[in-house]
């Protein structure tokens, strides 16, 4: 099967009330992990990459990897650029093979983000590419995404309508509360599912994006710091708030902080538990399988995209 745009499967989450997630890559134990993830779960999927990861792994080398996996699994596969900084990114990744694109114009003011974004619409949509926007500011800290809390900005509902309208993305990531990185909340977790009300009544079919959406699962966080991580204070918004996005209208929901934890899991058990492994394969290999796992719980409990590629 051939990598697919977003189009098909974000009409069919919305209709049948149920998010896709997004998950970052960086090398080919992770497009290993979560193709073979989507495939037993029967589950659409996106694939994204950060400019961090294009710069570490190279484009030529991740697209490579993901077509590989679709020798070997028949299912809906998104290749999608996440929080592209600038129209060269959006430009190169567009030119280079990717079916979807994110230009992260957020920290402009609105008249700018406006202008920017529809440039690259303009250039991907004249290349049967879609398009991700986002409008409002996340905090956290992650990759090349860097937005301190008081800087964060909930999302206007008739603000996002009247982007959506002017520049003609294809879906819309909004601020409700979730944010970058390991450490979301220091209180209680809370997201503004009236912001999201709102947004959906005036833009029932814009499919909606949550960023900064990982749960920060508990048991890997204790695994890495049993085996000499210090991740003290680490939480991320819990499985059963991201359910009840997907199902109030959430079309896509990112994780990236969830596989970097599972992976890093894996690795610090092997090296603490068996000293005298060097294998990569071995410590690498037990990261894949934790990776594995965290996806497959994702599309089948919190998600609800198992059965529905």
């Amino acid at each position: 099967m051939s990598l697919v745009t977003t189009k098909e499967m974000f009409k069919k989450s919305i209709d049948e009330k149920f998010a896709i997630g997004a998950f970052n890559i960086n090398n080919m134990e992770f497009v290993q992990a979560i193709m073979d993830a989507a495939a037993e779960e029967k589950s659409p999927v996106i694939l994204q990459t950060s400019s961090s990861a294009i710069k570490y792994a190279r484009i030529p080398y991740l697209k490579k990897m993901v077509e590989a996996g679709l020798e070997e699994h028949d299912i809906p596969v998104v290749l999608h650029l996440d929080h592209g900084p600038d129209f060269e990114t959006c430009k190169l990744c567009v030119d280079s093979g990717y079916t979807s694109v994110m230009f992260d114009g957020s920290k402009y003011d609105f008249e700018t983000n406006v202008k920017l974004t529809k440039e690259v619409v303009d250039y991907a949509h004249a290349h049967g590419v879609v398009v991700e926007a986002e409008l409002g500011k996340l905090a956290g800290i992650e990759d090349d995404v860097n937005v301190a809390a008081n800087d964060a900005m909930y999302t206007d509902p008739n603000q996002a309508k009247e982007f959506v309208d002017r520049t003609g993305c294809d879906s819309l990531a909004i601020a409700i509360g979730t944010s970058h990185g390991a450490y979301k909340f220091k209180g209680e977790a809370r997201l503004r599912f009236d912001i999201l009300e709102k947004v959906k009544a005036l833009m029932p079919d814009v499919p909606i994006v949550l960023h900064g959406a990982s749960t920060v699962i508990p048991e890997y966080v204790e695994t890495c710091n049993k085996y000499g991580a210090s991740l003290a204070g680490a939480k991320g918004v819990p499985d059963e708030m991201l359910h009840e996005a997907s199902l109030r209208g959430v079309s896509k929901i990112n994780v990236d902080t969830d596989l970097r934890l599972a992976m890093t899991a894996g690795i610090r058990e092997t090296f603490v538990n068996s000293p005298e492994v060097f294998d990569p394969r071995k410590y690498l290999g037990l990261g894949r399988e934790n990776i594995k796992e965290t996806v497959k719980h994702k599309m089948r409990d919190v998600f609800g995209s198992s059965n529905k590629a």
